[in-house]
């Protein structure tokens, strides 16, 4: 694969070697997806009564449109829920959307909903069990609603954790069909973050009443739209528009606005141009190498949620593309640390958008050779059209530029005068296998730690622990038999506020655990997602109270400091849940998820092994060594 020579060598060299490594899976999947498409709509393969099953519903032009296989079909595919902030803008999208998308001479119809949980309303609770495995979930309802052969390109409607992951890793398995994602766009800013997260950790002391924590929980989260904070949510519309999947300017515009509602039409429009003709632009063309490493990058660039490192590698995967951990490492070592953004400071993600947005982050990376420009996008060849920003001129959409620095550096900076020299998220390594750590919101002075640990298997008995007292001292606080296969890897958010009382103590405090923290780490060094967990036999399993740990996320190493030896030889002492346990909450459903999936760095799938025979292509030369290179 051939790079521009204006791009940085070692985001050349990250890239080539990713399409290198995925020269058999990538070729697999681009000739099944090749093998999929054909010229003209696609319900024009379906027998009479396959095809009238399809239509029977519709009435007027659509169903006559339909019924002569002469429109464009295309599909909508919605996480709408009234429950959830970030989803429920989406009720009135089907109708904006069939309307456009019939003004550009085609057909829409809502041809499937997918399950949308929310991470804020299970935090801490046995639901969060289901989290990561709901992406799975997700592609799956993706593809039963684009499996009818009735349509010739989709739109997908979602915002947040999980559900964007899911809607696209369905959305390849049918890549010969053109897929726009469609967002709702974030909820006006409420309370500032940094009073949020006092009033959390005063609660965590103590100090204020349940009321207290209520009201200000109530004031940071009090409309619909996305949640303001940089965690998953947030990340999602980062690296999918940079990844060219939004239209430019898409992501941060607010729910119920006029220009939100203009993108949301324009969303409709623009897929049926991509789904024929001399624009035909089938999501595979989209997501290539290049597009991955773009999206890493934003990432990085901004900081953005730990959840990435899994969800990216999982998106690639289902496009016949290898990421590994080690690549986000290296690209991590090249990218600047560009934005400020809660937890990683006290603005919200409407304070970025303020400030240039994405629009400034792609122009200053792409100005500095930080970026792919010579992709395929959504909105036409090349990365530079996300430089512009959307706006309404006289009632209509158009994209204009955006200034050339920031509006406000103490959120969003040039590349020339970043916050940090490298990125948010780096990679440690050692004789406890591997995790991820995010420093963009860690202090320097805490990113090396060296400490007894205390060894927990629940947030309950950590949070016991802290109120009896018992961890008022250096400690690196480790909660084991929390990943994937353990229990779905539960995000552990709850751990945050009373470690960082300890921390305002004068501590040397960090966390060390197989399971997920996402984007709302904060200032807490959190080496997470360790591989291998502890419930496939990890040396976190092993480790005992007190033993020092050694966390250094500027050498970027992991260990504990006793002998291989002795480490090997002790028996273990807790296990994962078993089967008969791990019940309620519907967690019993999703048993054989747990039994498959695999680890974290290679996306927490339960999608299998990426093999050529994965996509139909005879295996002879890969092997699974080279899989988890």
């Amino acid at each position: 694969m051939s790079t521009a020579p204006n791009v940085h060598p070692i985001i050349a060299e990250v890239t080539e070697r990713i399409a290198a490594r995925s020269a058999e899976t990538r070729a697999a999947y681009l000739e099944r997806v090749a093998a999929s498409h054909e010229e003209g709509p696609m319900r024009r393969g379906l027998d009479c009564s396959n095809l009238a099953h399809g239509f029977a519903a519709m009435e007027g032009v659509d169903k006559a449109a339909l019924r002569a296989v002469r429109a464009p079909g295309v599909a909508i595919v919605s996480s709408y829920n009234d429950m959830l902030s970030a989803h429920q803008p989406m009720q009135e999208y089907p109708a904006m959307l069939k309307g456009s998308v019939r003004q550009a001479g085609g057909v829409a119809q809502f041809a499937g909903g997918v399950p949308a949980m929310c991470d804020g309303v299970t935090q801490g609770r046995p639901g969060m069990e289901l989290s990561l495995f709901s992406r799975e979930v997700i592609a799956m309802s993706t593809a039963i609603a684009l499996s009818h052969d009735m349509f010739d390109a989709a739109l997908l409607l979602g915002v947040c954790d999980k559900i964007v992951p899911g809607l696209l890793i369905g959305a390849l398995s049918f890549g010969h069909l053109p897929a726009i994602l469609v967002p709702a766009g974030p909820m006006n800013s409420g309370l500032p973050n940094k009073e949020k997260a006092r009033v959390r950790q005063l609660y965590a002391e103590g100090k204020a009443t349940r009321e207290d924590l209520l009201d200000a929980e109530a004031a940071s989260y009090h409309s619909a739209g996305t949640c303001t904070f940089y965690g998953t949510a947030n990340s999602n519309q980062m690296v999918v528009e940079v990844m060219g999947l939004h239209l430019p300017g898409a992501s941060f515009v607010q729910p119920n606005s006029t220009l939100r509602k203009a993108l949301t039409e324009e969303a409709g429009r623009r897929v049926v141009k991509l789904s024929r003709g001399e624009e035909y632009t089938p999501v595979s063309r989209v997501i290539d190498e290049k597009a991955v490493v773009n999206g890493v990058i934003a990432l990085l660039a901004t900081g953005g949620s730990t959840n990435h490192t899994m969800h990216l590698v999982a998106i690639a995967a289902a496009a016949g593309i290898q990421l590994t951990w080690d690549d986000f490492s290296d690209l991590s070592s090249v990218i600047p640390l560009l934005a400020r953004v809660y937890p990683n400071g006290s603005a919200d993600i409407n304070h970025f958008h303020a400030a240039g947005g994405i629009q400034f982050l792609v122009g200053t990376l792409l100005s500095a050779g930080l970026l792919h420009e010579d992709v395929q996008t959504v909105a036409g060849p090349g990365l530079h059209r996300y430089r512009q920003e959307p706006i309404l001129s006289e009632g209509e959409l158009v994209w204009r530029d955006v200034p050339t620095r920031s509006l406000d550096e103490d959120v969003l900076r040039p590349v020339w005068r970043p916050f940090a020299s490298d990125g948010g998220l780096r990679m440690v390594a050692g004789n406890l296998g591997r995790a991820v750590i995010k420093v963009s919101a860690v202090a320097p002075e805490h990113r090396i730690v060296q400490a007894p640990a205390r060894v927990f298997t629940d947030q309950k008995s950590f949070k016991d622990a802290f109120e009896a007292g018992e961890l008022d001292r250096d400690v690196v606080v480790v909660i084991r038999q929390q990943g994937p296969q353990a229990n779905g890897m539960p995000e552990l958010h709850g751990l945050t506020p009373a470690l960082g009382v300890l921390m305002d103590r004068g501590h040397q405090v960090a966390l060390l655990t197989d399971g997920r923290m996402s984007g709302a780490s904060g200032k807490i060094p959190a080496a997470i997602q360790v591989t291998p967990e502890a419930a496939a036999g990890g040396p976190i399993a092993r480790i005992a109270d007190g033993d020092v740990i050694r966390l250094d996320a500027k050498a970027g190493t992991l260990d504990v400091l006793v002998g291989d030896e002795e480490l090997a030889r002790r028996e273990l002492v807790d296990y994962p849940p078993s089967e008969a346990s791990w019940t309620g909450t519907g967690r019993e459903l999703f048993a054989a998820l747990r039994r498959a999936v695999g680890p974290a760095d290679q996306g927490a799938s339960v999608f299998g092994p990426l093999t050529p025979e994965h996509f139909g292509a005879p295996a002879h030369t890969l092997t699974p060594v080279e899989v988890t290179q």
